[in-house]
């Protein structure tokens, strides 16, 4: 019996882990967001997609470079580097998503960077950022 409770009162424990570390993580994203939100022109959360891996991240957009981090990564582009710049409603694997989200994908140099937002982050987005293909001019614009 006491075998069993034991092993009912590490799966609890287990489950509680997991739910304060969900719980933290949105903590830390909202204090990348902080951060930026003074000297940037557009913030929000999002998913970096990175194979069949979705890792949450605050976006940011200043007048130069575009930022996305959180505990485990700190990375940008400035924005005169980006190929093309798209918004979506299926990734590049091919799965599409269902409901309340598009995908905002990023080329450099031949390399496609996804993130999903919800749509009403990714109309702010694409109001800031627009679609462009590779050869357009480059702009940002106010939100």
């Amino acid at each position: 019996m006491s075998a069993l409770t034991a092993v009912v009162g590490l799966i609890v424990v287990a489950v509680l882990i997991a739910v304060y570390l969900k719980l933290r993580q949105k903590d830390v994203l909202d204090e990348h967001l902080a951060k930026y939100r003074g000297s940037s022109r557009l913030v929000s959360r999002a998913e970096y997609v990175e194979g069949a891996e979705m890792i949450p991240v605050a976006l940011a957009l200043t007048d130069t470079t575009f930022h996305y981090e959180n505990n485990d990564l700190e990375a940008s582009f400035d924005l005169d580097r980006l190929d093309e710049i798209e918004y979506d409603d299926d990734l590049a694997t091919g799965r599409t998503l269902h409901g309340a989200c598009r995908v905002l994908r990023l080329r450099s140099h031949g390399a496609a960077f996804e993130f999903v937002l919800d749509k009403a982050d990714c109309a702010k987005w694409s109001a800031a950022l627009p679609a462009r293909s590779f050869g357009q001019e480059r702009t940002a614009h106010a939100v």
